[in-house]
């Protein structure tokens, strides 16, 4: 690609807005205040807003430079960091930094993305994915990803949050990336570069909570948040607040124009109450798919409510609002037919697993408006059969369903390994989109826990709390056995997670590593020019002698089939059908099918 060099800012409603002639404007929504200032620590001077109808105040300025800090300042001499600040200058407690970001120079400027189609995600923590834990350090290591087959990393939250480490879901300031990564040109180095290599890069955004501390709404805008709804992490956020509902619209366009991400990840949606007539998440879809119209932009769901309406397709198979959901059904069936475990929410897939196994890779969700045990007795999901498999981001890991162990064991360590491997030729070969989990390439066995970085009280709550979600899994019935569990704010819990880099290059994590990478430069070959052919209602299973599950995806002139016997035991070998793509068959003479064997073929039909 050619080089471009060229600038992009996106034009906030709100916050610190550089003009042309170097003045700075300031705006706040804060509706349950008389009166804002803006403080100016350089200048040690407090300089009043003026009213801008219905809550709304500002300022226009040149007594504050680029580079230069300011807080907010109410009637009452409380001073609070901008909720749109684009940089924070130490925490998120501290003042916000005035940025310019038509300073940055974009070299792939003209980088138009890549079709959905082609994405393969590999989600990490920015954090804890390389020695350094930044930006920069995670610049470096773009060659990895290209040489593997990788096609997009995904950045877990790097939304401010309080202190220096943390998960990034409990994030303050959601146009802020977090200090101790790096600055925001850093960050938009990393894309650059990436996009340079032919690289997307995607966001995991949180738009349903605010975390415990450094969120200051509540003082001066507590219009923000509905204290009759709840959500896990305290107050709903109050979506039928049209203030409330272009922050988060206009965050999601500030990412995806200023920084330049090639896709977001929303969040946890189903927490996001809104009893508008127009629910937030589709208002936001619609103005994204309106606004942003010259290159690829991906958007993808959490949600627990398998929501097959927000996946919807036109006739040519182009996502009218959200381009997939993460499917937990996927990992929860595979999780548990290669683990055997089925404590928690896994004991909604402990019983007729090889068919619920057959029934999420060929028509998406295991609920699909079913009972759930789990949810005592709640119908859970609508049908998503109709979909085409992209319509669905698969995994066999990810940051939840590792760092949500009491011990943040990887599946590598609780598996065997011809069934992990299996797993994986199962995940990358599918038509639906896969995702890695940092390390999960190379099979790393360091874990991945939950930490964050709070202190006193908070920390007290949090390391307690933790431990005792625990207490209904037998194994952690006692309190000495809760003990073990590693406390989230200790520094070493979070440095126990880094990857381990040199395992790359050795033994059994090199050949893991080889594996994945034939498996997905072979998808990228053979496997993603069929999905633009493969559209809703394609895939079919069945299951062969009881043991053996075949799934069928149909498309205009042929057809994918993947054979695979999910378990130990050898079972009797099926016929293949069409031109082995992957997978060895009639390994002891051609009457068996070994335990933990996948074999992916392609059956062209006859034109003549």
């Amino acid at each position: 690609m050619t080089e471009i060099n060229t600038t992009f800012a996106y034009e906030l409603p709100y916050g610190a807005q550089v003009r042309s002639d170097g003045s700075v404007r300031f705006r706040v929504w804060a509706p349950t205040q008389p009166s804002m200032a803006v403080s100016l620590p350089g200048v040690d001077e407090s300089v009043p807003m003026e009213p801008d109808g219905d809550g709304w105040f500002k300022l226009e300025t040149n007594k504050i430079a680029v580079g230069g800090s300011y807080l907010l300042e109410l009637p009452d001499g409380m001073r609070v960091p901008d909720p749109a600040s684009r940089c924070q200058e130490t925490d998120v407690d501290g003042p916000s930094v005035v940025i310019d970001p038509r300073r940055y120079q974009w070299r792939n400027g003209a980088w138009a993305g890549r079709p959905w189609e082609e994405v393969v995600l590999y989600e990490l923590h920015v954090g804890t994915v390389t020695p350094e834990g930044t930006f920069e350090g995670l610049r470096k290591r773009l060659d990895h990803f290209v040489d593997i087959g990788i096609t997009a990393i995904e950045l877990m939250p790097v939304a401010d949050f309080s202190g220096n480490r943390g998960w990034g879901y409990d994030g303050v300031l959601p146009y802020s990336p977090e200090r101790s990564y790096g600055t925001p040109d850093e960050l938009k180095r990393l894309i650059d570069e990436a996009h340079g290599k032919g690289l997307m890069v995607f966001l995991d955004v949180v738009y349903n909570h605010f975390g415990p501390l450094g969120n200051y709404l509540p003082s001066y805008a507590g219009l923000f948040f509905d204290e009759n709804r709840k959500t896990p992490w305290g107050d709903s956020i109050d979506f039928t607040q049209q203030p409330v509902r272009d922050f988060f619209a206009e965050n999601a366009l500030f990412w995806l124009e200023e920084y330049r991400f090639d896709g977001l990840r929303f969040d946890a949606v189903d927490h996001i109450i809104d009893p508008s007539d127009d629910h937030f998440l589709e208002e936001m879809a619609r103005r994204v798919r309106g606004r942003i119209t010259d290159r690829h932009v991906h958007l993808v769901l959490e949600n627990d409510n398998n929501s097959a309406k927000l996946l919807e397709r036109d006739q040519d198979l182009t996502p009218v609002l959200f381009n997939a959901q993460w499917n937990d059904d996927y990992h929860h069936v595979a999780h548990t037919q290669v683990t055997g475990e089925g404590d928690g929410y896994y004991q909604d897939y402990r019983e007729d697993r090889l068919t619920k196994f057959g029934k999420a890779l060929s028509s998406g969700f295991v609920y699909q408006g079913d009972v759930s045990e789990f949810r005592q007795g709640k119908r859970r999901g609508e049908p998503s059969g109709h979909l085409p498999p992209t319509a669905f981001v698969n995994f066999i890991q990810n940051h939840d369903q590792v760092g949500n162990r009491a011990y943040g064991e990887r599946l590598t360590d609780i598996a065997d390994s011809g069934a992990v491997a299996a797993a994986l030729e199962l995940l990358l070969l599918a038509p639906q989109i896969p995702l890695l989990f940092m390390g999960e390439e190379w099979g790393e066995t360091r874990p991945f826990c939950f930490f964050c970085d709070f202190h006193d009280e908070l920390a007290d709550a949090v390391r307690e709390g933790r431990r005792n979600e625990f207490a209904k899994f037998e194994r952690f019935s006692s309190p000495s056995a809760r003990e073990s569990i590693p406390d989230p704010n200790s520094l070493s819990t979070f440095e126990a997670c880094k990857l381990d880099w040199n395992k790359a290059q050795d033994g059994e994590h090199a050949e893991r590593m080889a594996l994945v990478s034939r498996l997905l430069h072979l998808r990228a070959e053979r496997i993603v020019p069929l999905l633009k052919r493969i559209g809703g209602s394609a895939g079919a299973v069945e299951m062969l002698d009881g043991h053996v599950m075949k799934c069928t995806w149909q498309f205009d002139g042929g057809a994918l089939i993947v054979t695979a016997n999910l378990q130990s035991e050898t079972a009797a070998m099926p016929s293949i059908e069409g031109e082995i793509l992957h997978g060895a068959v009639g390994g002891d003479g051609g009457g068996s099918l070994p335990g933990w064997t996948v074999v992916w073929s392609l059956q062209e039909h006859s034109t003549a």
